[in-house]
């Protein structure tokens, strides 16, 4: 029997001002536990289909239709979050399954990085508690677990805006761990990074898809992260799908026919093949997490 698509996107339209369509007609899938790239160059839709996706921005009424058949519908772990043209009732609790990553991180400036990342518990936990930040000592200790494995820990204290981008970064995948996200969107997660910090990112994505089996879309601005870290990639212009199959047949001649000129926006110096991916070890995750939770 066919595994059923943790993402089911269904011909998709979207427009922010009359006459100009940012998504047009869009339709593809995801599987359990892929790793899939969605490129583009500035303006070509990505994050529109990714707010989508997420239950952020509405999408278009399906002409003539309800969304009942499919058409102009988002379906997540098989069931609707967008339907004829509304993000539906009980959206809620898919996005409780989906972590959503942004390129700005949505840190909280003045909370320290331990609650910043607890904070990705609001969702699984009664308002109130929530609202005072009364994060008990388990769940604690669960955002310090998540901290050590994005190499995070030892800054657990520090406030939110002491860090540096790719570290307010790495935190806010520690909060997606913590809230248990089956399904993982990033939006431009590295764009703002610096290289190292970019690879560093990207590799504990990849490590979260094969340890923990979290189906993974990410949209980025260079092709080359895409042919490195994910098997697929899915290729937007002008709010179409271009492209969507194996990320090693994007040759520069395929992607210079499909963008022409903006082709050239799209690559970088071709990442070290030899770098190790980032995987700190259970050993030293277990070490940091017993020091800071001591100090609580």
């Amino acid at each position: 029997m066919p595994t059923q698509p943790l993402i089911d996107v269904r011909r998709v339209s979207k427009s922010f001002e009359r006459g100009t369509r940012v998504l047009d007609d869009v339709s593809f899938s995801v599987r359990p536990r892929e790793m899939v790239a969605l490129i583009g160059a500035s303006g070509s839709g990505k994050s529109t289909l990714i707010r989508a996706m997420a239950g952020l921005v509405a999408i278009e009424k399906a002409p003539g239709g309800d969304g009942r058949d499919g058409v102009g519908t988002i379906f997540i772990f098989g069931r609707p979050i967008q339907r004829g043209g509304r993000i539906v009732r009980g959206a809620k609790d898919l996005r409780v399954r989906t972590g959503v990553i942004f390129q700005q991180f949505n840190l909280v400036p003045r909370l320290s990085v331990l609650t910043n990342v607890c904070l990705g518990l609001l969702g699984r936990m009664p308002f109130m508690r929530g609202t005072l930040s009364n994060f008990t000592m388990d769940e604690k200790r669960r955002a310090m677990h998540a901290l050590a494995r994005v190499g995070m820990a030892e800054h657990a204290l520090k406030r939110g805006a002491d860090l540096s981008g790719g570290q307010q970064q790495r935190a806010a995948i520690a909060r997606t761990l913590v809230q248990g996200a089956e399904l993982l969107i990033a939006d431009e997660p590295i764009a703002s990074l610096d290289p190292a910090s970019a690879r560093r990112v990207m590799d504990i994505l990849a490590e979260m898809n094969r340890r923990d089996g979290i189906t993974i879309l990410v949209s980025l601005h260079q092709v080359e992260y895409a042919l490195r870290y994910c098997p697929r990639t899915i290729a937007l212009k002008t709010g179409k799908i271009v492209y969507d199959g194996p990320s090693d047949e994007l040759t520069p001649a395929l992607l210079s026919s499909i963008y022409g000129a903006e082709s050239g926006d799209l690559f970088l110096p071709r990442l070290d093949p030899a770098a190790a991916p980032f995987a700190p070890s259970r050993r030293r995750e277990s070490e940091l997490t017993s020091l800071r939770v001591a100090q609580m």
